[in-house]
């Protein structure tokens, strides 16, 4: 009989993770500089946010390939996307790039999930779906696209790939809940 591997909590994965935590107030400095409408503000701005969005893809790809998955990564994964892009959308909106709507809209989904993540956790770990990560792509382009400086062609092309992600924004979040419940339900069902 062998043991399980045992994997390392400071492993490359969670690293980039805190990383991406770390590139946080980073790319809130560089987006508010200057009044925040500089353009060679915004092009920083735009370069930190998008290496510190890559680190999530890379992140999750080093883990699964590697078996560096941990339970701290799992939830730390998701707190880091929803600090960066979060963090975006208010700095967007204070800037009155963004309308406050969208951006609430957006963090009322994203904690309630994460918060409904934590009620279930005695349960299991609900990974992230598809279309899960298809909502943060297409929120994670539309921000990006929304950092960089303006100008007609890229504002009707930010505001086309932002209605997609609002729309999987709600979908996904409707879908969460419901798997939320189902696992709480199974769990109550596998104690009797």
């Amino acid at each position: 009989m062998t043991e399980a591997r045992k994997v390392p909590l400071l492993n490359v994965a969670n690293i980039l993770t805190m990383a991406r935590l770390a590139l946080v107030p980073v790319f809130l400095f560089s987006l508010f500089e200057a009044g925040g409408f500089d353009t060679t503000w915004r092009l920083i701005a735009f370069g930190i946010f998008a290496v510190a969005s890559f680190t999530d893809h890379i992140d999750g790809t080093l883990a699964r390939k590697h078996g560096l998955i941990t339970d701290f990564g799992k939830i730390a994964d998701p707190i880091a996307d929803k600090a960066l892009t979060g963090s975006a959308l208010v700095g967007l909106s204070i800037l009155d790039v963004l309308p406050w709507w969208i951006t609430i809209t957006i963090a009322v989904r994203e904690v309630g999930i994460t918060l409904l993540r934590f009620w279930v956790i005695r349960y299991g770990v609900i990974p992230a779906s598809r279309g899960g990560k298809a909502k943060t792509l297409a929120q994670v382009i539309a921000i990006g696209l929304f950092v960089l400086p303006q100008n007609d062609v890229l504002e009707v092309i930010a505001w086309a790939i932002m209605a997609v992600a609002l729309v999987l924004t709600i979908v996904t979040g409707i879908d969460y809940v419901i798997r939320a419940f189902k696992m709480k339900a199974r769990a109550g069902r596998a104690v009797l």
